[in-house]
């Protein structure tokens, strides 16, 4: 039997990120993630995304009826990126939504956005039908609980999408760490930002390798002794 896309990996070349209402009013409504892990995790996966050159799809729904503003931090990565702006609760209801994905060429959707048992769960259900495929990555994904958003990952991996976290995702694009291309510059978003990841570069990079100390004030121990 042929291999179905889901036994490959996904690259930058064939993959597209989605944003779907990182706003405001939706993230105080969550609850099944720290949001401040929700936020640093959303706008890792942003810049990973930029640097690999990877197309992003920025939505937002009832902007100043209701949910607020996109997150500053997500925009400020994209600097004046265009945002699909939308009245319906499913993404793949909006002809403009539907244009801009349509418009990547692309068929691997990286999906991210609040909350996941609705805003996530419809456009991923519709798309799986319309032949794309969607990884879903789910740390990238707020609920307004733990249950709800658990029940709308197992209805959305029962319909045909892949969960995955978002380091996975990430190194998923670099893929080959014999690939230098963008090695360096992955690093230094890593470090600071990749949680105990990022540590653990961090550790190698200073302590194995004789790298400069990201800090702005490297420690310096006085005792030098054991």
């Amino acid at each position: 039997m042929p291999a179905n896309n889901y036994q490959k990996l996904f690259t930058p070349e064939d993959s597209v990120v989605v944003f779907i209402d990182h706003q405001p009013q939706m993230t105080f409504g969550v609850d099944n993630i720290d949001k401040n892990t929700l936020i640093n995790n959303t706008v890792l996966l942003a810049k990973v995304a930029k640097l690999f050159n990877v197309p992003t799809v920025l939505t937002a729904v009832e902007t100043e009826s209701f949910s607020g503003y996109i997150w500053p931090q997500l925009l400020d990565v994209f600097d004046d990126h265009p945002i699909v702006e939308r009245t319906s609760m499913n993404s793949w209801d909006d002809e403009g939504f539907r244009a801009a994905i349509k418009a990547t060429g692309k068929k691997n959707i990286i999906m991210t956005g609040l909350w996941t048992e609705v805003c996530v769960t419809w456009p991923t259900i519709e798309m799986l039908g319309e032949g794309y495929n969607i990884y879903v990555v789910e740390d990238c994904c707020g609920a307004t609980s733990a249950v709800a958003h658990e029940a709308a990952l197992s209805r959305m991996v029962q319909a045909g999408a892949t969960r995955l976290t978002t380091i996975p995702a990430l190194l998923e694009w670099q893929r080959d760490w014999a690939n230098r291309e963008h090695y360096d510059d992955l690093m230094t978003i890593l470090r600071p930002q990749a949680g105990a990841y990022g540590v653990g570069i961090e550790y190698a990079y200073s302590m194995v390798h004789k790298a400069p100390q990201t800090a702005k004030h490297p420690h310096k121990p006085a005792n030098k002794g054991v």
